[in-house]
Formats: C-alpha cells, sequence, structure tokens
C-alpha cells in the first residue's frame, strides 16, 4: 500500500472541492496513455515546462534521486498519468519490475483567486488567443504573479507522495514529474487543471466574462466611437521567444497527385456517381498543385475570390472533360450544350470576368459612361478610328465588320465577332480598345471596313448612327 492510500487532501483543497457546484465532473480529471520513452529528447521545449522542471530541480534535495528519475522517464518506466486537481498520479515501475503509485501535489487556486485570474485573462485578446492556441502567455503569467496569484509553482510548490514512502522527491515522483512536463509542452491546460479548473470550464468562464466586458462597452460607448482592443506591441514582442519558427515551404511535387481508387466492391451510394467523384478529385489536385506553384513563386499575386456554382461549372467544362462529363455540367448550370460551349470559350480567354461580360450587361454609371466615352475617343487616330454603334449597355459593334467591343466593369475591352448570327468571344481583354480590336483583323480590316461603311453613311469617327442594332 502506498503512503498515499492512508492519507486525504488538505483541509483547503477539500473545502475548495464540496465548493465546487455545478462543474462537470468529466472536467476534473484528465487520463493520459503512457508516453513512449523519451530517449535523448529534452523533456520540457516550452517555456512554462521548463519552468515546471526547475520548481522540480529546486525543491528536491537529492539530485542523484532526479537522475534516477529521468533514467525512468526515458525507459518509459511511468505508466498512464492521471490529472485532477491538486494531484497528478502514475504508477512508475523500477527496473526490476517493481510497482508503486507515485502522487505529486500542487495548491490550488481558491475561488476568488480564479476571479481574478480570470479578470485579468479577458483584459487581453491576446491571453485568450494564446490559451485558445495552447500556448501559456507569459504576460498572463506576469500579470498574475504582479497581483499575487502564482500559476507556476515554484521552490517546495511541487509535493512528493509515493509508495516506496521516501519522505522527500524519490525517482518514481521525479520520473512523474518529467513525464508530466512533456503533457505540458503540448497543453497547458493540464497546469491549469492541477491548479483548479478544468479546459472546459475556464473555457466557458472566460466566453461568459468577454461577452459581458462586451456588452458593458457597448452600452457605455452608446454615440461614441469605439476602438476593438488588440495586442499590445510589447505582449507580441515578448512571445518571440515562445513561438515555433514558421515552417519550411512545402516543395512543389513535379505533378498533381493521382486521386485515389473508387473502384471497390461496394455499390455507391444512390445517386452518387463514382466516375464523377474522381474526376471532381483529380480536377481538385490539379488545383492544388496550380494554386502551390503560385504560392511558392517570388511575388505571387493574392488568393483568387471564390466561384460561384455556376462559375465553377464553366470552369470545370472548360477544361475539356468526357462529353457525359460535359453534359452533366450543362445541365446543372442550367444551360444548353450550345450555351456551355460558348460559356467555356469566354472562360478560356479571361476567366470568371470574359464571363461576366458574357452573359451579363453591365450598366455603367454617368461616371463610366463619360469615363469609357473618353477612351474610345482617344483610342485611334482621326483617320484610323472606326465608326462604333451602341449595341447595348456596354456594348459597340463596329459598323460594317462582323466586330464588336464591350468593356467590363473592371475597365478592360473584349473583342467579340459574329459567328452563325451569334456574337461570341474573340479574344484576351485590353485595356486599349483599339489593341483588342486589332486581333479581329481576319481578311478585311475591321478599322478600314468602319471607316469605308462610316463614309458611306455619312458619318465618320466615333459617334452614333441613329438607332441601336446588334
Amino acid at each position: 500500500m502506498s503512503a498515499y492510500d492512508g492519507m486525504h487532501d488538505d483541509e483547503r483543497n477539500e473545502e475548495r472541492r464540496d465548493g465546487r457546484n455545478g462543474r462537470d465532473e468529466r472536467d476534473e480529471e484528465r487520463t493520459f496513455a503512457a508516453l513512449p520513452p523519451a530517449r535523448g529528447a529534452a523533456f520540457a521545449r516550452s517555456w512554462w515546462g521548463r519552468a515546471w522542471l526547475k520548481a522540480l530541480e529546486d525543491t528536491a534535495l537529492d539530485g542523484e534521486q532526479l537522475k534516477k528519475g529521468r533514467r525512468h522517464a526515458r525507459a518509459g518506466a511511468v505508466g498512464a498519468v492521471s490529472v485532477r486537481p491538486g494531484r497528478i498520479t502514475a504508477v512508475v515501475k523500477d527496473r526490476d519490475g517493481t510497482a508503486y503509485r507515485s502522487d505529486v501535489l500542487l495548491q490550488e487556486l481558491s475561488e476568488a483567486e480564479w476571479d481574478r485570474l480570470l479578470d485579468l485573462a479577458v483584459e487581453s485578446a491576446g491571453h485568450i488567443a494564446a490559451l485558445l492556441d495552447h500556448e501559456m502567455p507569459p504576460h498572463l503569467v506576469e500579470d498574475a504573479a504582479a497581483a499575487g496569484l502564482e500559476l507556476l509553482p515554484g521552490i517546495g510548490d511541487l509535493e512528493p507522495e509515493c509508495g516506496c514512502e521516501a519522505w522527500d522527491h524519490c525517482p518514481h515522483t521525479a520520473a512523474l514529474c518529467y513525464e508530466v512536463a512533456r503533457l505540458l509542452d503540448e497543453d497547458p491546460f493540464v497546469l491549469l487543471l492541477m491548479r483548479g479548473r478544468g479546459e472546459r470550464a475556464l473555457l466557458a468562464a472566460l466566453q461568459e466574462r468577454s461577452a459581458a466586458g462586451e456588452r458593458a462597452a457597448g452600452e457605455g460607448s452608446v454615440g461614441k466611437g469605439s476602438v476593438a482592443e488588440g495586442v499590445s506591441a510589447e505582449e507580441a514582442f515578448a512571445a518571440r521567444d515562445i513561438l515555433p519558427p514558421l515552417p519550411v515551404p512545402p516543395t512543389l511535387p513535379p505533378a498533381p497527385g493521382e486521386p485515389p481508387s473508387l473502384d471497390t466492391e461496394t455499390a455507391p451510394e444512390p445517386g452518387l456517381d463514382p466516375a464523377a467523384l474522381a474526376f471532381l478529385a483529380a480536377d481538385a489536385a490539379a488545383r492544388a498543385h496550380r494554386m502551390l506553384a503560385e504560392a511558392l513563386a517570388p511575388g505571387h499575386a493574392p488568393a483568387e475570390t471564390p466561384l460561384t456554382a455556376d462559375q465553377d461549372a464553366v470552369r470545370l467544362a472548360a477544361g475539356a472533360p468526357p462529353p457525359w462529363i460535359a453534359e452533366r455540367l450543362a445541365a446543372g448550370s442550367g444551360r444548353r450544350r450550345a450555351e456551355l460551349d460558348l460559356a467555356t470559350r469566354a472562360w478560356r480567354f479571361g476567366g470568371a470576368a470574359a464571363l461576366s461580360v458574357l452573359e451579363e450587361e453591365w450598366k455603367p454609371g454617368r461616371e463610366a459612361t463619360v469615363r469609357t466615352g473618353a477612351v474610345l475617343a482617344e483610342a485611334w487616330e482621326e483617320a484610323e478610328r472606326p465608326v462604333l454603334r451602341p449595341a447595348g449597355a456596354g456594348r459597340w459593334t463596329v459598323v460594317g465588320a462582323d466586330a464588336q467591343l464591350r468593356v467590363g466593369a473592371d475597365g478592360r475591352w473584349w473583342p467579340y465577332r459574329k459567328e452563325r448570327g451569334a456574337w461570341v468571344p474573340a479574344g484576351p481583354a485590353d485595356p486599349d480598345p483599339a489593341a483588342a480590336l486589332a486581333g479581329l483583323s481576319e481578311g478585311e480590316d475591321v478599322d478600314e471596313a468602319g471607316v469605308r461603311a462610316g463614309d458611306e453613311a455619312g458619318v465618320v469617327g466615333a459617334g452614333t448612327v441613329t438607332g441601336a442594332g446588334p
């Protein structure tokens, strides 16, 4: 029987446990599976994990016991660790296989002390953000210490109890402390649970206090301009030694990955097409590969604007999928197959912007109308300027030629050509309408055709012919 079996928590801890009305008991204890041996690795990497070990090493009177404890921990002799308010427990085995129940006690904070600590935590958004990221914010520890609250243990705070009946830290309690340092590295809430509050209870209390503070701030700032609180430069600078370095950027694979095979013996669920799913998986891999290549390139452009489902259907169709996929995309986007083919033609010239110019009539405001008129007037020399006739909002047809210019909301000009009685996209956009139109010269030059048609009509220049038409 261990020494612990005949002992109880001190009266102060018992009194506090009796007062925990309404708490979730499942949040009052956590059990961690035994960790693998830690051969050659440091027991603590985080500053709070190192502070925990410093408290152990400053408390123990016999350094030789600590060395044996480190060897036990490195060899994987510590079993599952139970963490609860005021106490950590584990079974630790000696080299001969003898097992001892070992406990280390840490004083809990009182309810009043927890109230003060929570008030300090909600004063800074950085404190809460760090805790949510499983970091122990250094300024919170410093502010708490200034208020008389010690979160991290100090000399004499880690009180040992072991079945081997040693009166000071023995190899078993030392091994337990070294093992807990590894747990603390991953989750500082382990320490906060030892101090009396589990993760869920603590986060719920922080959320409640934050919400109450925001309501009070909102009521107090009616009619006044309010500024959202951020993280101070001092606090951000103090965290520089805590935050790990950024990971090395990934290398770009030579090609997109192959999607997994969906050809299994299990029949798919009703309505699920494995071949269509494989097509989407391959497309996602190709897009991810392209996005990674762009992100790794120097001076890469910002992320693309998310596409609507309708736009994404056209994007997929523009990749020349199998005919049965194209048919499904046409039906899913509410287009006939010929309409989808026209949309994919626009997409290949300029993506979502080109599709918008094809299918939507942008109605420029007064200022934009004046600006586009000025651009058209200045785009050509007087003798070379074609006659343009308005053909709808933001559209001008070249008189005497199967050519049309359309302007997008971004001010770029798109060339269109009439084929089989319909206007179709004929090239990429250009900020200069003359340059956009120049690419349409096939057979008879559109500029010459427009000028001659204007001469015959008695009109020269970028003026309009009475009566708009297609």
